[in-house]
């Protein structure tokens, strides 16, 4: 195996900061002897001008999950000031539904935070809303609903989503995490933006990680009404974005057409790679991520371990499937490659 594989496992985006950005992050470095903007007023107020949204509906942490955790915290754990018909109340433990497989940090953050996991299966790669929807319960804090969804790819389209937001009841807070929506192209996946604004028990989480590519320095945000933002800010560690993260987000959004030319690229190369992967005779759902799901079932170990001794990583789901993130061309290559040398031997 080569000593420095292409790692294909972590959705991580290929390109490295832009130019401007490694020269913000230069400058920045000469100050990390201060602390940062404990409550990160300028990133806070260049996500607002990017939505149209109050400055106080934005929270902002430590990359989408550590939002999430925030968020978790105070329905699960108790913030005080929490307000009934947004969102349940604090302090009381509860649940958290979401689909599975979904996105992996889910149930750990929930039990750290003492509440008790409701997974529902996928069907057909797919978020089920209607199944999702029949499992909230009372004692339901939070539903969450990852779109497009991790580590599928698969996204949740306009009228299943507010069909679905219009059967959860009041008392629940529906977590829409849109991590890869940079991504999509189809343009019949809502951007949860704009349904959030009339919409007080919907909470949006965006991150810097994927298509801005700021992985390494931890920063995202969530929009949603009060109280439901102030309660997150509440449930923040001080201090826990750090200086460096801030500024280069900051300045990330306002490179933002750059930035996009580049995950175009990704998405074309998404497309490229699925239909390679097709004409293998793989099942691959249609993707509006970075990544690709390959359904394997018991084979996926076998095509992960092929993977890696061709020196290329990708993310095992043992007896489930592999997700291959879009990367470098030549790491990309190498993965049709070997998916197609996998699909000949299993003919057999």
């Amino acid at each position: 195996m080569p000593s420095a594989p292409y790692g294909l496992s972590a959705n991580e985006n290929p390109y490295p900061p832009l130019p401007s950005v490694r020269e913000l992050l230069g400058a920045e470095a000469a100050r990390i002897n201060r602390y940062p903007d404990r409550f990160c007023t300028e990133l806070t107020e260049a996500v607002a001008r990017r939505h149209s949204v109050p400055a106080g509906h934005v929270a902002v942490g430590a990359g989408s999950v550590g939002v999430t955790l925030h968020l978790l915290h105070s329905l699960l754990v108790g913030v005080e000031g929490r307000q009934g018909g947004q969102g349940g109340q604090g302090g009381q433990g509860g649940e958290v539904a979401y689909a599975w497989p979904s996105f992996e940090a889910y149930p750990h953050l929930t039990g750290l935070c003492g509440g008790r996991s409701v997974r529902v299966p996928l069907t057909d790669h797919r978020h089920d809303l209607e199944a999702l929807a029949d499992a909230v319960t009372a004692d339901t804090r939070a539903v969450i609903v990852c779109n497009p969804n991790n580590p599928t790819g698969t996204a949740v389209r306009r009228t299943e989503l507010e069909r679905f937001l219009d059967r959860v009841p009041g008392h629940v807070l529906v977590v829409l995490d849109e991590a890869y929506r940079e991504f999509v192209r189809d343009e019949d996946v809502p951007d949860g933006v704009e349904l959030y604004r009339d919409r007080p028990q919907v909470v949006v989480l965006r991150t810097f990680s994927k298509a801005y590519g700021l992985a390494g320095l931890r920063v995202g945000y969530a929009l949603a009404h009060e109280p439901v933002a102030a309660a997150i800010r509440r449930a923040v560690v001080p201090f826990g974005v750090g200086a460096m993260a801030q500024a280069a987000a900051v300045a990330s959004l306002g490179a933002e057409r750059e930035l996009m030319e580049r995950v175009e690229a990704l998405v074309k190369e998404r497309h490229r790679a699925r239909e390679a992967l097709l004409a293998t005779g793989l099942d691959v759902p249609p993707s509006e991520a970075n990544f690709l799901w390959l359904p394997l079932g018991e084979r996926t170990s076998a095509f992960a371990d092929a993977c890696a001794d061709e020196g290329v990583t990708v993310r095992a789901f043992p007896g489930e499937g592999a997700r291959v993130s879009l990367g470098e061309t030549e790491a990309n290559d190498i993965v049709l490659r070997v998916a197609a040398s996998f699909a000949r031997t299993a003919a057999r």
